[in-house]
């Protein structure tokens, strides 16, 4: 592990952007639906040929806020504040960074949490159902709004990573650069398997109330247990055998009932009841089943991944990390050798890492250097071209 160099971001504010107040937004579901908001947040400065933009989409559970510190009290940065600031990897002296919570988000942006104009009741279930493609395409009049035309990088991990993939094959000229981390072309079965039993969590939960329950008692149990199901896909077995192992919580000996006898069952209820205080139940849905229906091959290519990926024009550089078993190697390879057929400029970087899928987030001194390095590419690609 290593610490973040180069300086912070500092104070930052959230930002809003809104469009389609004509209702002109189509979902890919077929609804239309506006208007429509993003929140965002924006660090650095947009250069005069606005050509050094770099746009980073977060994973399931993240927001708009990258980096910085939204006030003095905060205890904690920006979700990825150990790689955005002054002389770190996407460095705010020479790069213009934005990030924008998605479509169907819970912190700030259009989803199941707004008013209904209709109703004057939050949407609930009557938001249209999200998909990836649709967080694209509403991120795409966000950057066409900021007066960019094409992005020096487009960077995302997990679900973020799928969003990058979909901006190089439903936009191709739109980004010089794109970088995946930690994350897959399509969900497997088993990542399906995870998240419906992370919905149903939710669903079967009395206070879920079929969606409606704005303005009382929140579905918490069920929350909390979808985001402990979620959390154990995040982590992998040698971090939690070196973290926890089979130690007890709070005891010397085993209490023979069903009391929080191992550390390892006091995390993970931590863990549930922190997210229960920050995110929405209907949002989880509606983010886990956005994931799901995720699958390039199908989209682009009528089932060929080297079909799809014949679409594509940006140079790629795709992370994987050994200990993660959520999206593997396997998956990451898969992608890569689907590119290289188009003969596409591609690097791939399998990283030796024990804390699982979640890899992408934490201090790695590997992954700093790669992010240098493929900005640096990309800066020199850009004044060539």
């Amino acid at each position: 592990m290593s610490t973040p160099s180069g300086g912070s971001v500092g104070l930052v504010e959230q930002k809003e952007f809104t469009f389609a107040e004509d209702h002109s937004f189509t979902f890919e579901c077929g609804k239309p639906l506006g208007p429509l908001t993003l929140a965002y947040e924006t660090y650095g400065e947009l250069n005069a040929a606005r050509d050094n933009a770099v746009l980073v989409c977060h994973a399931l559970t993240g927001d708009a806020h990258l980096a910085g510190y939204h006030s003095g009290e905060d205890k904690k940065p920006g979700w990825w504040d150990l790689m955005v600031g002054p002389g770190r990897p996407l460095d705010t002296n020479r790069y213009f960074i934005i990030c924008s919570n998605v479509l169907g988000g819970c912190m700030g942006s259009s989803g199941p949490t707004q008013i209904d104009p209709a109703t004057e009741r939050p949407f609930g279930l009557n938001f249209p159902m999200v998909t990836i493609g649709d967080m694209v395409a509403a991120q795409k009049k966000l950057v066409e709004h900021l007066g960019i035309d094409t992005l020096l990088a487009v960077i995302g991990g997990s679900m973020g990573g799928m969003q990058t993939l979909e901006w190089t094959l439903k936009y191709p000229d739109a980004m010089r650069t794109a970088v995946v981390l930690a994350s897959t072309w399509q969900h497997t079965a088993l990542s399906i398997a995870f998240n419906e039993v992370g919905r149903q969590a939710i669903m079967s939960d009395p206070d879920w109330n079929q969606g409606d329950y704005y303005g009382t008692s929140v579905p918490g149990h069920g929350l909390a247990v979808a985001r402990m199901i979620g959390h154990i896909t995040y982590l992998s077995d040698a971090s939690m055998r070196q973290k926890f192992g089979r130690r007890l919580q709070d005891r010397c000996e085993i209490s023979y009932g069903f009391d929080t006898d191992f550390q390892i069952q006091s995390y993970l209820q931590y863990q549930g009841r922190k997210f229960v205080d920050r995110f929405d139940a209907n949002s989880f849905l509606y983010m886990t089943k956005a994931c799901d229906y995720f699958n390039v091959a199908d989209k682009w290519g009528a089932g060929s991944l080297t079909e799809a990926f014949a679409r594509a024009r940006a140079m790629f550089m795709v992370v994987s990390f050994t200990s993660d078993w959520l999206y593997p190697t396997s998956q990451s390879k898969e992608m890569v050798q689907a590119m290289k057929k188009n003969s596409l400029d591609v690097s791939f970087c399998e990283i030796k890492a024990d804390c699982g899928h979640d890899a992408f987030l934490l201090p790695n001194k590997r992954l700093s250097t790669l992010m240098r390095g493929v900005m640096e590419k990309a800066t020199r690609k850009g004044r060539t071209s």
